[in-house]
């Protein structure tokens, strides 16, 4: 492939070649000599707080951000989870989740702080990942809700021995109270944790542990509390702290919060503004400091005057037996300003139209948070990298 990515890349000039096979192109460094022939390096010596790694986010809501993570970030919160969801000696953790994302990076972090066995695939297959686990024993995985949706769907989940499968680590969007139910059903050996958080957190913010993983259970709805070090605070627009139960912006201190952003001072300025790390999602507190997340706050539809928070109408959704996957998003109105619009495919052989779904939602929905539209599709929902659903992407599509 080299000679033609080369004549696309002019500026390119030093290609460095990592392992064997390489003499047969002289214009390749060869990295052991290049080591060999190498005097050491004094780096000066490192600080806890000096720029361990420069993470891009996942651009979901918007362009795509440089997040500065120093050595104390990284490190302090493989501890935190260490913490709050700890992996046992002799743990075989399997990697499925994209590595460029901070969520298995997080993995890779307390799977080396500990010295676990790691199997790593090239990417998420669901067929390949039952074969998997089943293989290799493994025993400890973090899924997106979206591969967990795929996984406890698959007509191979029960054909394989999933008995070394000890605990699943979820988060990185939304999860539907219908696809956690499902798979506690089909995995009901499986100790389910939810962890919330963002890149600029190193990532994690809180965790739900397992004891709370009951169908029925009204904290499953939530995304867990703080894990040691961290501080929540719920705020309105003029930063003022909320009192229990009320929706505002989700904050956050700690010291696995970020350095700031990447040739972005202004807004590392805004978004850490008063010590906090300001998240961009609604949220609210219980008074035992359990987390409820709305929404993020670019995609809650204003829809008549009224608050519409997507990420509950699609749990509404979700629910329905016909449905695989859901997305709802607000589409601009003359009147309403935005309306409520859901993107929805079903299960393979299954059937319902804008009528079944409506209806079923009105059960649990007040009526201004009914979809006025569906759009249905035979293929998948746009996926990022890390498999969170592009609503910006369909906003776009359908607008």
């Amino acid at each position: 492939l080299l000679p033609g990515l080369r004549a696309t890349l002019p500026e390119l000039r030093t290609v460095v070649h990592l392992g064997e096979g390489g003499a047969a192109d002289p214009s390749l460094l060869p990295y052991e000599g290049l080591l060999a022939d190498a005097a050491p390096v004094d780096d000066g010596g490192r600080a806890d707080d000096d720029p361990a790694m420069l993470l891009f986010t996942g651009g979901t809501t918007g362009r795509s951000k440089g997040v500065l993570l120093s050595h104390r970030n990284l490190l302090l919160n493989a501890l935190q989870f260490q913490a709050a969801a700890p992996f046992p000696a002799g743990a075989r953790v399997l990697h499925v989740a994209p590595m460029f994302h901070i969520a298995d990076i997080l993995m890779c972090m307390v799977s080396a702080t500990l010295g676990l066995s790691n199997v790593f695939r090239p990417g998420f297959e669901p067929a390949e990942t039952l074969r998997t686990i089943a293989a290799e024993r493994i025993s400890h995985t973090l899924l997106v809700p979206t591969m967990i949706n795929a996984l406890s769907h698959h007509p191979e989940v029960t054909g394989h021995d999933l008995s070394s499968l000890r605990s699943v680590l979820y988060g990185a969007s939304p999860m539907p109270e219908a696809i956690i139910a499902k798979a506690l059903e089909v995995l009901p050996h499986v100790a389910f944790h939810q962890g919330y958080g963002q890149t600029e957190s190193a990532p994690l913010l809180t965790i739900l542990p397992a004891s709370e993983h009951r169908v029925g259970n009204p904290r499953l709805r939530s995304a867990g509390r703080a894990v040691p070090g961290v501080e929540l605070s719920i705020r309105d627009e003029d930063d003022r702290e909320l009192p229990v139960g009320e929706v505002g912006e989700i904050c956050a201190r700690g010291d696995n919060v970020m350095l700031g952003y990447w040739q972005q001072p202004e807004l590392s300025a805004e978004t850490l503004r008063g010590g906090w790390l300001h998240t961009g999602d609604g949220g609210r507190l219980d008074e035992d400091g359990f987390l409820y997340i709305v929404d993020r706050l670019k995609d809650m539809i204003v829809s008549g005057g009224e608050n519409v928070y997507s990420v509950e109408v699609e749990n509404a959704l979700q629910t329905h037996a016909a449905v695989a996957e859901c997305a709802v998003i607000g589409l601009p109105h003359d009147e309403l300003v935005e309306q409520v619009h859901a993107v929805v495919r079903l299960h393979e052989g299954a059937a319902a139209d804008a009528d079944a779904l409506t209806a079923h939602c009105r059960e649990t929905l007040a009526g201004f948070k009914l979809p006025k539209g569906y759009t249905f599709r035979d293929e998948p929902l746009p996926l990022s990298g890390a498999g969170k659903i592009l609503k910006r992407q369909l906003r776009t599509e359908l607008a």
